[in-house]
């Protein structure tokens, strides 16, 4: 069973609109938030942290791997995803820091902005790794 809790709509997606969104959540009812998945918006992560402190907070694998697509080039797509694909469908998080040394040396120099955005989401990403 799904419950709609509420829609909100604002100009923009700052940590003080997060607040509010979840200040109302809370308001009604919603006592904690075990996970928190999402794309990365500015100021949620903070938001979550304020109101629910004990939240995991984890960045959608889908919206990370979407998000660094536009950044390469068409004629290196299939290259580079099947490179990124030894990163995070690694069996361990060993083996895929491993795995994203290898792709930061053999991308860095073109695709700097998109090996950031995995360097920078690593701790959020690496929930998804099967580790024992």
């Amino acid at each position: 069973m799904k419950d709609v809790l509420g829609i909100w709509s604002d100009k923009n997606e700052s940590a003080k609109y997060w607040l509010t969104v979840l200040m109302d959540l809370k308001n009604s009812g919603v006592i904690d938030i075990f996970i928190a998945a999402f794309d990365g918006l500015t100021g949620l992560s903070d938001a979550i942290k304020t109101i629910n402190p004990h939240t995991e907070i984890q960045r959608c694998i889908v919206h990370q791997v979407t998000n660094s697509k536009k950044y390469v080039s068409y004629k290196h797509r299939k290259e580079f995803w099947s490179d990124l694909k030894l990163d995070y469908e690694a069996p361990t998080k060993e083996s895929a820091l491993i795995e994203l040394e290898e792709f930061k040396e053999k991308w860095n120099n073109q695709y700097s902005i998109s090996i950031k955005s995995w360097e920078n989401n690593w701790e959020e990403l690496a929930i998804f790794f099967k580790d024992p």
